[in-house]
């Protein structure tokens, strides 16, 4: 295990006290004597919260107030994912995978389907799901990665008539189809960066390209394998500076992130591990999957436990600790928010800025 995670934890989830087990006796006993309802028929008995703030350093509570709440904006999802806000909108878009479907979500409007099917309209074969993580390229159009059609695509419908009308960007490999595409971010120059395991395949084995890659689709149009050697690459992000390259390994047997320099050419050089989860996966809910970074280069990476925030060194400051597992988060609201899709739950935390 890390130093990181020999720090003393704060841990601000409501406290259960031993000194209050002699009153609650007492107000059982005499519930049974009255003839109350059983315990599971209370009204006004608070579940636990979906989620609480664990601070590792100091630093953390500079990007989240300690006394920050964990806010449920929807539920019922069967897997939330790939969150993406529309800024000149006012409004989120996120993937429920297994539902094929893209839902809006505002503040006005509260919870729509958006899209339907997302990513599995039939365009290829040997998968299922829909999409999964959204972008939107230098244009604002969105892309998505869809796990059914096992291509990187963009939407040609406007988003004010949200239709399933794709154009492919890239979908395969020196004539191999990809396995599932996944998550991505667009480069400056236009360059997109993304991650192709094996999640949205109907059987894993039977992969056409042999192999779990991280990939670069340039301006102009070249494909390039920056690296296979990561069992499930999942999210991916650039620092601010586009210096540094992070992806995100699900694999329970080496739960990690990785980060690599990226060099003027837009391909990768050296390579670091950034930090290391997998010790975390014994008793947290969750692995490493999605991830942003934020304007002065934390990284906020959903993973074991919730979302784990980070300083560019790869010092664990925190996390936003959530019950259930956690699969991918996106700034919004002029960076004063976080939203995380985790599980069921469509989420929200409020940041600190300096605005």
């Amino acid at each position: 295990m890390s130093s990181e995670h020999s720090r003393q934890i704060v841990d601000r989830r409501p406290q259960f006290s031993p000194r209050l087990l002699p009153v609650l006796l007492l107000i059982v006993v005499g519930c049974i004597k009255s003839g109350a309802p059983d315990a599971d028929q209370h009204e006004g008995v608070e579940e636990e919260p979906v989620g609480w703030l664990e601070a590792l350093d100091p630093r953390f509570n500079s990007i989240v107030a300690p006394d920050t709440e964990v806010e449920i904006l929807a539920e019922g999802f069967t897997w939330a994912e790939g969150p993406l806000w529309i800024g000149e909108g006012d409004y989120l878009l996120f993937s429920d995978v297994p539902e094929n479907t893209v839902y809006r979500w505002s503040r006005q409007g509260g919870l729509e389907p958006w899209l339907h099917p997302s990513g599995n309209t039939g365009f290829a074969t040997g998968a299922r799901e829909g999409s999964n993580g959204l972008t939107r390229d230098a244009d604002g159009r969105l892309v998505l990665f869809q796990h059914g059609d096992r291509r990187v695509a963009r939407l040609v419908a406007p988003p004010s008539q949200p239709a399933p009308e794709f154009e492919t960007i890239v979908s395969h490999h020196y004539g191999r189809r990809f396995n599932s595409p996944n998550d991505g971010v667009y480069a400056s120059s236009g360059d997109i960066y993304f991650t192709d395991p094996p999640y949205g395949l109907e059987d894993s084995s039977k992969t056409e390209l042999g192999f779990h890659g991280v990939f670069r689709f340039s301006s102009d149009g070249a494909l390039s394998l920056l690296t296979d050697q990561l069992a499930r690459p999942n999210g991916i992000a650039l620092s601010p500076d586009e210096g540094t390259l992070y992806v995100a390994n699900s694999d329970p047997g080496r739960a990690i992130w990785m980060a690599y320099d990226m060099t003027p050419d837009g391909s990768v050089g050296g390579e670091r591990l950034f930090f290391d989860a997998t010790e975390l996966t014994k008793d947290r809910p969750g692995l490493p999957d999605g991830l942003k970074v934020d304007d002065s280069g934390n990284i906020f990476a959903t993973g074991p436990g919730g979302v784990l925030v980070f300083d560019p060194s790869g010092v664990h400051l925190g996390t936003i600790r959530l019950r259930v597992p956690s699969a991918n988060c996106a700034f919004g609201e002029a960076g004063s928010a976080l939203y995380i899709t985790a599980q069921e739950y469509l989420l929200r935390v409020s940041l600190i800025t300096d605005a």
